[in-house]
C-alpha cells in the first residue's frame, strides 16, 4: 500500500507543468504560510549535491535525513514540507534521485564521516538510484535554464557550486523528476570510474604549530593523467587566445603589459604577443632573484608604473597544479604583496581547479590560496571582454571588475 501512495505521489509531481499538489498546508507563491489548513502548495526544488561517498552513507543510514553545512542555514529553513530535494553525483555527474521534505530534523546521528552536516532535513525517498543508472547531466542539454547551450557545460553557471539551492525554474525540477522516473522504470547501465565514486572531495588535518588545536578541510586531488606528446593545436591556440584578450584588454585599460617569457614568439591574430602595444621588456627590479624569476614565468600581468596590479595563469594543456603552484610560490616569497591572483581554465576543468586549490599545500598556508586566487573559464572571460568591446569601455574600467565574475572557492561550500 505504501509503494502506492508513494507512486501516486511521485506521478503528481513529475507531470512537466506548474502542477498544485494538494495535500499540505498552503504557501502562497512567494512561499509565506497562509492560516488555511486546506489549501494548495506549489512544490519548490532544490538541489542537494552529494559525492558517491556521502550518497552511499545517505542510503547506508536509512535515506531518511539530508544535511547542510552551518552557513547554509537560511537556505534549509527557506526549504518548505512537501517541497522536494534532487540529488546530483559531483565528479560522476548524474542524478540519483529525489527527496520529499517532511521537516526540520532532530536527528544527530554521525551519518557522515566527512563532517557533521548540522542543518538537517527528515526526507521520505521518491526516488533512489544506484550511480551506474542515474540520470547524465547530457540528457538536459537543451531543456534547463543551467545547461542551455555548450558555453554552460561544466560551469552550468554555477549552480552547482554548493546547496541546497532552490531551481530558478519549477520545469527544470519537474523535468528531472521525470527523467529520474522514466531511470527506474527503464534502467540503463552507464560505466562508472570506481575512484569518481569511491572520491572523499575534502579531508580534515589538524593544523600544527598553533597553541590551539585546530582542524581545516583540505582537498587530496587524484594524480592527473600524464600530458599526451601531441598537444592539439586547437588547445595550443586557446591558451594564447586567452592570453591575447587578456592583454589587449588591459592595453585598452590604459595599463602596462607583461606575457611570460617562453610565450612571446607566439602568435594570435596576426601578432606576436611579445611586441603588442603596451608590452614591457623588463619587470620591476625591486624583488629578490627568486621572485624576479617566478614572476617572468607568470602567463599575463597587467602593471601600472613599477606596480603589478593582476597575475594570470592560463591553464589549457598544462597541468592545473603547475599554474597555481607558481601562485602559491609567489606569494610565499613576497606574502605582503598586494597582487589580484587569476587561474583561467576551461569550463569542464573547473572542479579540477577547485580541487587542486584546497590542496593541503595551498589551503593550510597563512593566507590561503584559495582565499586570493579567483577562478574564471574561458568562456565566461570571452563573453565578458567581447560585451567590453562592444560598449566601448575598457578605458573606464578598474583592474578589479574581475574581482566581482571571478570564482574563489572554498570548502564551506562543498558538497556533502
Amino acid at each position: 500500500m505504501f509503494n502506492f501512495l508513494r507512486h501516486e505521489r511521485l506521478k503528481r509531481i513529475s507531470i512537466l507543468t506548474y502542477k498544485i499538489i494538494p495535500e499540505y498546508q498552503s504557501r502562497n507563491i512567494k512561499g509565506r504560510t497562509s492560516n488555511s489548513v486546506q489549501g494548495d502548495t506549489v512544490v519548490s526544488y532544490w538541489l542537494d549535491l552529494f559525492t558517491g561517498t556521502t550518497w552511499k552513507e545517505f542510503r547506508d543510514a536509512g535515506a531518511s535525513v539530508s544535511g547542510f553545512r552551518t552557513r547554509r542555514k537560511k537556505s534549509v529553513q527557506a526549504i518548505q514540507k512537501g517541497d522536494v530535494l534532487l540529488c546530483y553525483l559531483t565528479g560522476v555527474m548524474c542524478w540519483v534521485g529525489a527527496l520529499e521534505v517532511i521537516g526540520p530534523s532532530k536527528d544527530t546521528r554521525a551519518i557522515w564521516n566527512i563532517d557533521e552536516f548540522p542543518e538537517r532535513l527528515d526526507v521520505r525517498p521518491l526516488i533512489l538510484l544506484d550511480p551506474e543508472y542515474g540520470v547524465q547531466m547530457d540528457a538536459l542539454f537543451g531543456k534547463v535554464d543551467f545547461y542551455k547551450d555548450e558555453s554552460d557545460k561544466g560551469y552550468f553557471k554555477g549552480f552547482l557550486r554548493g546547496s541546497p539551492v532552490k531551481f530558478k525554474k519549477n520545469s527544470d525540477g519537474e523535468l528531472i523528476v521525470s527523467l529520474l522516473q522514466q531511470a527506474k522504470e527503464n534502467p540503463v547501465f552507464h560505466p562508472v570510474d570506481p575512484r569518481k565514486i569511491a572520491r572523499v572531495p575534502l579531508y580534515r588535518v589538524a593544523e600544527k604549530g598553533r597553541k590551539k588545536q585546530a582542524t581545516t578541510l583540505v582537498s587530496i586531488p587524484e594524480e592527473e593523467a600524464p600530458a599526451k606528446e601531441e598537444v592539439k593545436p586547437e588547445e595550443v591556440s586557446q591558451h594564447v587566445e586567452i592570453q591575447y584578450l587578456l592583454l589587449k584588454l588591459g592595453y585598452e585599460m590604459g595599463l602596462d603589459i607583461w606575457v611570460a617569457r617562453n610565450d612571446r614568439s607566439k602568435i594570435c591574430g596576426g601578432q606576436t604577443l611579445g611586441s603588442l602595444p603596451g608590452m614591457v621588456q623588463e619587470l620591476p627590479t625591486q624583488f629578490n632573484d627568486a621572485t624576479q624569476r617566478t614572476i617572468e614565468l607568470i602567463d599575463v600581468l597587467w602593471l601600472k608604473g613599477n606596480s603589478i596590479l593582476s597575475a594570470f595563469e592560463v591553464e589549457s594543456t598544462t597541468s592545473i597544479y603547475s599554474g597555481l603552484l607558481r601562485m602559491s610560490d609567489l606569494l610565499s616569497l613576497q606574502p605582503n604583496l598586494d597582487i589580484k591572483l587569476y587561474l583561467l581554465a576551461s569550463d569542464e576543468r573547473r572542479d579540477k581547479v577547485r580541487q587542486e586549490i584546497l590542496r593541503p599545500t595551498f589551503e593550510l598556508k597563512t593566507k590561503p590560496l584559495s582565499k586570493v586566487c579567483g577562478f574564471i573559464s574561458f568562456s565566461e572571460i570571452k563573453k565578458k571582454i567581447e560585451g567590453i568591446q562592444k560598449l566601448g569601455i575598457a578605458s573606464s574600467l578598474q583592474p578589479n571588475f574581475l574581482e566581482n565574475m571571478a570564482e574563489y572557492f572554498s570548502t564551506e561550500d562543498s558538497e556533502h
